[in-house]
């Protein structure tokens, strides 16, 4: 294909890719979807391939396999046969991948049957079917992620705890130095960088904050579509990762990578519009709280516990959910109280929202986000009343999330209105994926048992 043919295909493409390209040619694209880690999974090829090419494939045995690689044993033709899949591309997702060596575009890709079916165990498709039990009540959510994580030192020793990386003042970055200007600068080569890359793919950044952690980041994006932001915090998570990889430290989102350290949170704002008239639903003409405000609160109230294993995917997430962590213990609510796992920030009226404190940074965005969007739909639509607000310490209160991965599983297996909402083809599968990793996890001997049990027992 000539580089004029390769120019005419990329008038198709969104303004931001256009732009960043400025008349050159595309050498290569990669054509991506997320698995259930929220790795982004797939191929490379050159431009003119994939202008050129009617149809690409992948194998459905992406969505079998485990965060350590392994496949999970379910009774399925499929995956005996490892079925390809149909890829379909996203335009609209086209963004560019600023790091690469080449001119190279990533485009995050649809998946059917070759029947033509969704492949309805698809994270994006999970996403997808709860935002269409919305759309059938006439509402639109709106969401807001916030992005916790940590830079660290280079680390190729999985035995060897994670330490903050040398800062531009020479020493490393230092924890409880929550909104410190000064931290923040201590790594503002990596944070241009994360800029740069964001502007070459048309992302806009609301704030940049330290967190409380050393070497914790917070980035806020801003409000709108829940299945534009999933795609946009799937691709983001490699940004930033690539962003570090240029000043020679690491990007973490696991929950907990550090023992004294605060965990890793992607605390959601979410909000219901009417898909009609753009109101916000959780206000009424006269700017107060409407039922359907207090049936989605009651919603995650009631529901968040057996969506736990999605909000918090592995092991490590749960050494992030334990009192003194600065880290929701249970789902109460209250206004503007962050010790809450649902907090409602103070806003106008339009802009009334809840805020989702429960779910980890180590999550797959759209699941992540379905599963928090399937529990405030049946608060809404089962009419549910929230218990009442916290006005002080819900730290104090009792633990009432699960504690472990296993009894989320046993929880979300409890709940078949939930499952019917998220798919149950996915709920078998993910279950399935989970409780592997959770065995593989057992068979592993810690550091902690190795000093308490060894001579002790």
């Amino acid at each position: 294909m000539s580089r004029q043919a390769i120019l005419e295909w990329t008038k198709s493409l969104p303004a931001a890719a256009q732009e960043w390209l400025d008349g050159r040619v595309v050498e290569e694209v990669e054509c991506i979807i997320g698995d259930y880690a929220g790795i982004a999974r797939g191929k490379a090829m050159p431009a003119r391939k994939f202008v050129t090419q009617e149809t690409s494939f992948l194998p459905i045995s992406i969505f079998h396999q485990t965060i350590t690689g392994e496949y999970v044993d379910i009774e399925s033709l499929d995956a005996v046969t490892e079925t390809d899949l149909v890829l379909t591309p996203d335009i609209s997702t086209a963004v560019a991948a600023p790091w690469a060596q080449d001119v190279t575009l990533q485009i995050i890709h649809d998946m059917a049957m070759q029947s033509g079916e969704s492949v309805m165990i698809a994270p994006r498709n999970v996403l997808r079917k709860v935002l269409g039990h919305y759309r059938k009540k006439g509402w639109k959510p709106v969401v807001a992620p916030e992005l916790e994580f940590y830079l660290t030192k280079p680390n190729i020793d999985p035995d060897i705890p994670l330490e903050p990386p040398i800062g531009r003042s020479g020493r490393q970055g230092a924890g409880r130095q929550s909104y410190s200007m000064s931290a923040v600068d201590e790594y503002a080569a990596v944070i241009e960088t994360i800029y740069d890359f964001s502007e070459a793919q048309g992302f806009e950044i609301d704030t940049i904050i330290q967190e409380g952690g050393a070497g914790q980041i917070e980035i806020n994006l801003q409000h709108g579509d829940p299945l534009e932001l999933a795609d946009e915090v799937f691709i983001f998570k490699r940004t930033i990762r690539e962003a570090a990889l240029r000043h020679n430290c690491y990007a973490t989102f696991m929950a907990k990578p550090m023992e004294d350290e605060p965990g890793s949170a992607m605390h959601i704002h979410q909000s219901v519009v009417s898909a009609r008239t753009g109101e916000n639903v959780f206000s009424d003409e006269k700017g107060e709280p409407t039922d359907l405000f207090y049936g989605f609160i009651a919603g995650q109230q009631n529901y968040l516990h057996a969506v736990i294993s999605i909000l918090a995917p592995y092991v490590n997430s749960y050494r992030r959910l334990v009192p003194g962590n600065s880290a929701p213990i249970n789902t109460e609510w209250g206004m503007d109280n962050r010790s809450t796992g649902l907090r409602v920030p103070i806003s106008k009226a339009k802009a009334r929202r809840v805020e989702n404190r429960v779910v980890g940074m180590d999550c797959n965005p759209y699941l992540a986000m379905a599963a928090c969007l399937a529990c405030g739909y049946l608060g809404m639509t089962e009419k549910l009343q929230p218990r009442d607000a916290v006005t002080g310490d819900a730290y104090s209160l009792p633990h009432a999330l699960p504690r472990e991965l296993f009894e989320g599983l046993r929880q979300f297996n409890a709940y078949p209105k939930l499952r019917k909402l998220l798919g149950e083809d996915f709920c078998k599968m993910y279950e399935a994926i989970k409780l592997r990793e959770f065995e593989d996890y057992l068979r592993v001997i810690s550091p902690w048992e190795r000093e308490h049990l060894l001579l002790n027992v």
